[in-house]
């Protein structure tokens, strides 16, 4: 019965985690689309001359596209390389320490 009860666990946490997973996946790809968006209004502004005189549009300039591509850029390593820093083998033992973690809380309350 009790490994039944740990599949189960094992099975919802892992469940949680690709929600999240997916979660971040679709904000990134809605911050992809946006940003590009952005990109190509920089653009035609700065280097086409084209009169984007209304809000906040007419904000756009080389200062908040360095901002916004840093935090573009962070965004997509934090979603994408910190796989390679942190993979699932890290992943799943930092899950097993928090489960056993709140365990451990369990029994002694």
């Amino acid at each position: 019965m009790e490994t039944n009860f740990n599949n189960n666990q094992e099975e919802y946490d892992l469940q949680q985690f690709a929600k999240r997973k997916i979660e971040k996946l679709k904000s990134f790809y809605s911050h992809a689309f946006v940003f590009f968006i952005g990109w190509v209004i920089y653009v035609l502004k700065e280097y086409f001359g084209v009169p984007f005189n209304f809000l906040p549009i007419k904000y756009i300039n080389g200062f908040v596209m360095a901002i916004w591509t840093t935090a573009f850029l962070i965004n997509a390593i934090d979603l994408f390389a910190s796989f390679k820093i942190f993979g699932t083998e890290w992943e799943e033992r930092k899950v097993k320490s928090i489960l056993e973690k709140e365990n451990q809380k369990q029994k002694w309350e």
